[in-house]
């Protein structure tokens, strides 16, 4: 099996290295991301200028590693395209710092990555941990990543799927389950700072706290009733039978995620 990581928190990101620890155990991994962080740029694909590649020592031994000069879409399209030898079985991009509940996925540079592998009709998954001032937890985040490439390697996870995962600020034994959820609401009212920097003025946008709405089985309820949030993103969310698969899943996950004896 091939794995392909990419995120959008740079290269050297703590929680892309998290999840790579993991996916060793399941397959080969090769790594393309951002050279720098790029949160926020969403799907933003480059197609005015030249991109620029970089092999890269990387931080576990065995892993072929490249640094691009460009967005995380950027980066999974040439990775597919150019840079993996063989074909790739599974994308995944993260593990980001900071949810992408409701609204935010639109702009997600972590889901941004993982939709060009849906693009290319290979199973994809981004997946985001909470965090809490500075403080944030990969360790269960990266665990789940590894069990859903176990799950594709199966064949459990149906061609073409494209999965948002989100996962509370909390230690593995206070998780109270994993969810299959639709997109919350979650709003933010911008606020625009003027400055001027002796020659010109400049607008900054400062995002602040998001307003969200906690409707029953949404991405944003299940991370506030302290569970993992799993979301099908792409086709026909209503379809029922996606719909059943997806909570199988999550059951036997979890079931695989907190033995007995946790």
């Amino acid at each position: 099996m091939k794995i392909l990581v990419s995120n959008d928190d740079g290269i050297y990101a703590r929680g892309l290295w998290a999840l790579v620890k993991e996916l060793k155990e399941v397959g080969e991994v090769i790594v393309v991301a951002p050279d720098r962080q790029q949160s926020a740029v969403g799907t933003s694909v480059t197609l005015h200028y030249p991109l620029r590649v970089k092999k890269v020592k990387p931080r576990l031994s065995g892993v072929e590693t490249y640094s691009v000069e460009g967005t995380p879409a950027d980066s999974v399209i040439l990775g597919l395209r150019m840079l993996a030898k063989d074909d790739v079985d599974l994308v995944i991009s993260g593990i980001n710092e900071g949810l992408n509940l409701g609204n935010d996925v639109f702009i997600s540079g972590t889901v941004g990555a993982a939709l060009q592998g849906y693009f290319y009709e290979i199973p994809a998954i981004a997946i985001s941990t909470a965090l809490v001032g500075d403080k944030v937890r990969f360790d269960t985040a990266a665990r789940i990543g590894a069990l859903l490439a176990k799950k594709v390697q199966q064949n459990d996870v149906l061609p073409g799927t494209l999965l948002n995962v989100n996962l509370p600020y909390l230690p593995l034994r206070k998780i109270q389950g994993i969810q299959a959820t639709r997109l919350g609401r979650r709003s933010y009212r911008d606020e625009i700072k003027k400055g001027n920097d002796g020659r010109r003025d400049y607008y900054w946008i400062v995002r602040s706290e998001p307003e969200r709405g906690e409707q029953k089985g949404t991405d944003i309820w299940a991370i506030r009733k302290n569970k993992i949030s799993i979301t099908l993103l792409q086709g026909n969310l209503a379809n029922s039978s996606r719909r059943r698969c997806l909570a199988a899943l999550c059951s036997s996950l979890f079931q695989e995620l907190r033995p007995t004896d946790v």
